[in-house]
């Protein structure tokens, strides 16, 4: 393959406007930090260069124009502002968007799962791996750090599918998280312990569909380069694509089967509370029913009207609660003759 055209010219300034880093990897695939100022090498040599890039720089888009980071109309649709996941493919060059996790700050970090709302931006040659954001994300970083501890990246696809793989594995951690809480609240659903479940099964709900809406276009970007076989793309690159695809495919399946269960169990928890009203419902009209014949019974004798029963007696008070009595139970005989007297489901 030609390295001339794999191998993008980059500048050999002091300096890269944007850049945030530059890190060159030998054909070991060790890494070695570029120190500020020093001149960004035109070739990689033996290895190959990542160039971590701020995307906010409006310098870069001549650069871009320029074809300094790989063909131009690729790398312009790879930086571009757009979040839509997606990969295209020119010259033996990959570029596309995929989601990455933002990087928040410690008290946000509190917050149950991964926020996978941040961008990387990445055009991928086969001696070069140019990255970009526009607000801070932690895939980058989490790759520095791994490759300044001696973690080796041979080639830039392992770089990206490091990059990514941060993406998949936080996020199922989540899975796993989320997962035993739903095995605790179905315990307590089963148990017709009903609690608080209805506000703790809303959000793992929203994040499981959230973090599938993710997850389905990173899917989308690596089974696309899988199938590019006929593009000339290196075998790195498609067993990468493949093995990505693969983890991505398992992870969709769990994050299915997450979202299902929460909504079956949203259903269940729904039904539980609908017969508990029923049965509130239930009783209270039956004490309703009860006590209208005794009311009906208070409300007679209380009228201020002449030849009022028992009211020329001495024990007229005691008979007219008699009455009150015996007309609640006539009526709680008759209700349970009819059947539909106080239900003993749980």
């Amino acid at each position: 393959m030609d390295q001339a055209i794999l191998a993008a010219p980059l500048l050999c300034e002091p300096s890269l406007p944007g850049l945030l880093w530059a890190m060159q990897f030998d054909r070991t695939g060790r890494a070695r930090v570029l120190a500020p100022g020093e001149p960004v090498p035109e070739r990689p040599g033996d290895g190959f260069l990542w160039l971590h890039l701020n995307l906010v720089d409006a310098r870069l888009s001549t650069l871009i124009a320029e074809g300094r980071f790989g063909p131009p109309d690729l790398a312009a649709a790879a930086f571009a502002a757009d979040p839509h996941q997606r990969v295209a493919i020119e010259d033996a060059h990959v570029g596309g968007v995929v989601a990455d996790l933002v990087r928040a700050g410690m008290e946000d970090r509190q917050r149950p799962g991964p926020d996978a709302a941040g961008r990387l931006h990445f055009v991928m040659a086969e001696t070069i791996l140019v990255t970009g954001r526009r607000h801070p994300i932690q895939g980058p970083d989490a790759a520095h750090d791994a490759a300044t501890a001696g973690r080796r990246f041979p080639a830039p696809a392992a770089l990206l599918e490091h990059l990514v793989g941060g993406v998949v594995a936080e996020t199922a951690r989540t899975v796993a998280h989320r997962g035993d809480e739903l095995d605790e609240i179905e315990d307590h659903v089963l148990d017709d312990g009903v609690r608080d479940e209805s506000r703790r099964l809303g959000p793992i709900r929203r994040e499981a569909v959230r973090l599938r809406r993710h997850l389905l276009g990173l899917r989308s970007v690596f089974h696309r380069l899988e199938q590019e076989e006929d593009e000339g793309l290196p075998e790195p690159v498609l067993s990468t694509a493949a093995r990505m695809a693969q983890r991505l495919d398992a992870l969709d399946r769990d994050m299915l089967v997450l979202a299902e269960r929460s909504r079956l169990l949203q259903d269940e928890l729904a039904a539980q509370l609908a017969r508990a009203s029923n049965r509130q419902l239930h009783t209270l009209s039956i004490l309703t029913a009860l006590f209208l014949p005794p009311t009906l019974v208070t409300g007679l004798f209380g009228m201020n009207t002449k030849g009022l029963p028992f009211s020329e007696f001495e024990d007229g008070s005691t008979l007219a609660m008699v009455l009150a009595v015996a007309s609640a139970v006539a009526v709680f005989l008759l209700i349970r003759r009819m059947g539909i007297g106080p239900s003993r489901e749980r």
